[in-house]
């Protein structure tokens, strides 16, 4: 007998799951197929199929939700190992990378959804509400993506005079906020306004731009200059 008619029949799945990808037909993977390739990688002999749709279930049908949690909540699911958690986890990781790498060739305000995909992965499934500032430079090129702060499931302190030193020190010409809401309503809060406009005039004063202020929620995206905020 051949190998192919020896192997298992989760092999053979996988195998033209795998052909599939490599082949031109990646846009039909089922979202189970995506993360049975993945967590194959850590258990290359092994039926992931079931653990691939076990995730899923545990996280409502949300791919992204599986690819973004964090480590803690994946060792919780059973038959999850470290070798499978890694192979998660670097997903996320390299999509940021790769988007914050595409966000960096042409400036910023002209390459906006570019820029929302970024920052959607970087932060739209976050735990709680984490504070970044983007700091431009004369040409609204992106100098630095810096998270300023981690706060609570619903408040991030921020400290406008700390984002205008740091502006300083990078010689940033303008700046873009950041921040999610883990609610999944990207709506600003009154808090969320009154401390942007306490930024942009501090930053004002130092001939410091402030572009926008985004709000990043799994429902979504909500810009301060879009809603007439600034």
């Amino acid at each position: 007998m051949g190998e192919a008619e020896t192997k298992p029949d989760y092999l053979k799945h996988r195998s033209r799951v795998r052909d599939r990808l490599l082949n031109g037909g990646a846009e039909t993977l089922a979202d189970y197929e995506i993360l049975e390739l993945l967590l194959a990688a850590g258990n290359p002999r092994g039926d992931t199929k079931p653990l691939a749709k076990e995730l899923l279930r545990q996280f409502d049908n949300d791919l992204a939700a599986v690819l973004t949690a964090p480590p803690d909540r994946l060792r919780a699911i059973k038959g999850l190992g470290e070798a499978g958690i890694g192979a998660l986890r670097i997903v996320s990781v390299a999509a940021a990378r790769l988007a914050h790498a595409q966000a960096r060739e042409q400036p910023v305000i002209g390459s906006w959804d570019r820029l929302l995909d970024y920052l959607t992965i970087r932060l739209a499934h976050e735990p709680v509400e984490c504070f970044h500032v983007l700091f431009l430079d004369r040409k609204n090129k992106l100098i630095a993506d810096e998270r300023q702060q981690r706060g609570t499931v619903d408040h991030t302190p921020v400290y406008p005079r700390e984002v205008v030193k740091r502006a300083l020190e990078l010689n940033a010409s303008a700046l873009i906020l950041v921040h999610n809401h883990p609610s999944g309503d990207p709506t600003p809060s009154r808090a969320d306004i009154e401390m942007t406009r306490e930024l942009a005039e501090a930053a004002a004063k130092l001939g410091i731009v402030l572009h926008d202020h985004v709000v990043i929620a799994r429902g979504g995206h909500a810009s301060f200059r879009a809603k007439g905020l600034i």
